[in-house]
């Protein structure tokens, strides 16, 4: 199903397009830079586009392109896929990235990215929309608390990757 694209004054919401792969990685990787992880991207543009493009993709994402320096350019990006709730017995979003380049903050595309995302949950029937943010990570929490976000007291995320998954993984 396509989805509808969002004008804003300059900048447009869309679905990402194969085309978009390489400033997606690159904005991807900036979020690392942001989130103190640079060497942390293992992604490759060969993978974004499989992922993304490939048959049956369980990977979304939805760009924010506008004019930087005469060129119309994507500034933004919401990368997502869908979860399931077996108590709730629906679908829902997860947002994996949020990010809008340093440059083109404060014009409102971060808010147009995630209440675009809202759209789709709600149109699609789901009744979930998720995403973790690092604690230390200030305006970003004011920015969804802005919006009727909250946190999910009580809950504590955890991982297994690496060594670790390996091991339990061969078990």
């Amino acid at each position: 199903m396509t989805e509808p694209h969002t004008t804003m004054a300059i900048g447009t919401i869309r679905e990402a397009r194969p085309a978009d792969v390489p400033a997606i990685l690159d904005l991807i990787q900036q979020l690392a830079v942001y989130e103190k992880e640079p060497d942390a991207v293992h992604n490759t543009e060969a993978l974004l586009h499989q992922h993304l493009f490939g048959p049956n993709p369980r990977v979304f994402c939805h760009v924010v392109d506008d004019v930087v320096a005469g060129q119309r350019q994507v500034v933004g990006i919401a990368v997502w896929f869908e979860t399931y709730s077996t108590w709730e017995g629906v679908h829902g979003i997860w947002l994996e990235d949020l990010f809008v380049i340093p440059e083109m903050r404060g014009r409102g595309y971060g808010k147009k990215l995630l209440l675009h995302l809202a759209g789709i949950a709600v149109q699609r029937g789901y009744g979930r929309f998720e995403w973790s943010v690092l604690d230390w990570n200030t305006p970003a929490i004011e920015f969804y608390e802005s919006l009727g976000a909250h946190p999910m007291d009580g809950w504590t995320t955890y991982r297994l990757d690496g060594a670790a998954l390996r091991d339990a993984g061969q078990r």
